[in-house]
């Protein structure tokens, strides 16, 4: 009965277990499923009840100073587009996601992340009209994250050489990526980055580069892959982590390898 259970136990792990060593993130959190929104509170804890091993946020600086939870530039109120880093934090509030939630603060969606078992947090900078209003956006984000004491949780990620830079000063610990795809593992190896985080038709023109930033000693993330053929191609690559809308789906074929 012991060895029969022993077994079963075995066989249950292998299933659960990315032999691979590639890990999945979960693109503005896991949002595809009922109840949830992308960057939504829901989508971070939905992301990590099924334990990928990150989720994936966009923040911006309201014109007051607050950090808040948005992927794009503008949100919408009342029928009217309102640029995120030009309107108050009282009238942000007001915005409502498609799944009923208030537009979250970074400190809220920190509360909330504090509760999860399994997931980092990967987040991701927004570039900003001034250098000035990015690093006051740096500096209290990565503030709020050390009171929180979930420094060990977190990673950095920016489309903006100034954000990662100011990570880097900030906390020369904390792990970061470059989004943009445009420089080489030997130059982000000079800059002192911890690896890149490039859309796969980045890879698709620089294969070379995913074996390069691995002799450097980098990590490298591919966003963001949903359909099968490039979920393969990217696994094929050897990256280190894929970010997705569609992480089951991620999972589904890395257990088939």
């Amino acid at each position: 009965m012991r060895q029969s259970l022993f077994i079963l136990s075995f066989i249950l792990l292998l299933v659960s277990t990315n032999l691979t060593g590639q890990e999945i993130i979960a693109h503005r959190g896991y949002w595809k499923t009922d109840g949830s929104a992308q960057n939504s509170i829901a989508s971070l804890m939905k992301a990590d009840s099924i334990g990928v091993f990150g989720s994936e946020v966009d923040v911006w600086l309201s014109s007051d100073g607050f950090p808040v939870i948005n992927h794009d530039a503008d949100v919408t109120l009342h029928g009217e587009k309102l640029v995120v880093q030009d309107t108050p934090l009282a009238t942000l509030r007001k915005v409502k996601l498609s799944n009923g939630e208030t537009l979250p603060t970074m400190e809220e969606y920190l509360d909330a992340f504090a509760q999860c078992k399994h997931v980092k947090l990967i987040i991701e900078f927004k570039v900003h009209k001034s250098k000035e209003r990015e690093d006051l956006l740096a500096e209290k984000v990565m503030g709020m994250v050390r009171q929180h004491n979930l420094q060990e949780k977190v990673e950095y990620i920016s489309f903006g050489i100034h954000f990662v830079q100011q990570v880097r000063n900030i906390n020369p610990q904390a792990p970061v990526y470059y989004l943009n795809g445009d420089l080489s593992p030997q130059v982000l190896a000079t800059m002192g980055l911890s690896g890149f985080d490039y859309h796969y038709n980045v890879l698709y023109k620089h294969p070379e580069w995913v074996k390069k930033a691995h002799e450097l000693g980098q990590k490298v993330n591919v966003w963001t892959v949903n359909k099968p053929e490039d979920i393969q191609k990217i696994i094929d690559l050897k990256v280190d982590f894929i970010t997705t809308d569609e992480p089951l789906l991620v999972r589904e074929i890395l257990h088939k390898q």
